[in-house]
């Protein structure tokens, strides 16, 4: 069974060895990366890590963009995403995050938390006769025009998280995860034109 990756985003250097540690130790999961801040376009990479699942230090992100932290990130990526607490975060920041871990943690409970991020997230197969929901169309659309999440919850008036919602649904009863699958998919089931997609 081929290892999940997990791709870290936490500024210490100690804390992210500490972690890459345990994962090799009870070989379930693997450190595909690391990113120690999120400046430069370090936000746009975290596509190219295809990780199954992010632990992020949330004090990565500054105070103003603690509360979206998980709206910017899901821009990029599908992945569940654990928050690694490495100082004191307010209650409604971490409501956000898949699961919570921090540095007191055992490594067997680091484990099972992200064992059950990865484990809630997983889509089921598309059961038959499943059929995407109108509002689930326009957002596919959208998706295979390229558009982000911001973009296609600010033109439906919903929130991000709406939108990632609608998304994860997409996924579910197509059962392709890729934009470029969606793409095609959008294309076969006649709701775009070859010449509307960027």
């Amino acid at each position: 069974m081929a290892k999940k990756g997990i791709l870290l985003i936490i500024p210490s250097a100690v804390v992210a060895k500490g972690l890459e540690q345990v994962f090799a130790e009870l070989g379930e999961f693997s450190v595909c990366g690391n990113l120690q801040d999120l400046s430069h376009g370090a936000l746009a990479r975290i596509r190219s890590f295809a990780a199954d699942v992010l632990i992020v230090d949330p004090s990565v992100f500054d105070v103003e963009s603690r509360s979206q932290a998980r709206t910017l990130i899901a821009e990029y990526t599908d992945a569940p995403v654990v928050a690694m607490l490495t100082s004191l975060q307010s209650e409604d920041s971490l409501r956000q995050y898949d699961a919570v871990i921090d540095l007191f943690e055992a490594p067997s409970g680091i484990i099972f938390k992200v064992r059950g991020a990865l484990e809630s997230a997983r889509e089921t197969v598309r059961s038959e006769g499943e059929e995407l929901s109108a509002r689930e169309k326009e957002i596919l659309v959208c998706v295979a025009k390229g558009m982000l999440n911001k973009e296609i919850a600010d033109r439906f008036n919903l929130s991000v998280y709406t939108v990632i919602t609608h998304r994860k649904n997409i996924t579910r009863k197509t059962g392709i995860k890729t934009v470029a699958g969606l793409t095609v998919y959008a294309l076969l089931n006649n709701l775009i034109d070859i010449n509307s997609v960027e």
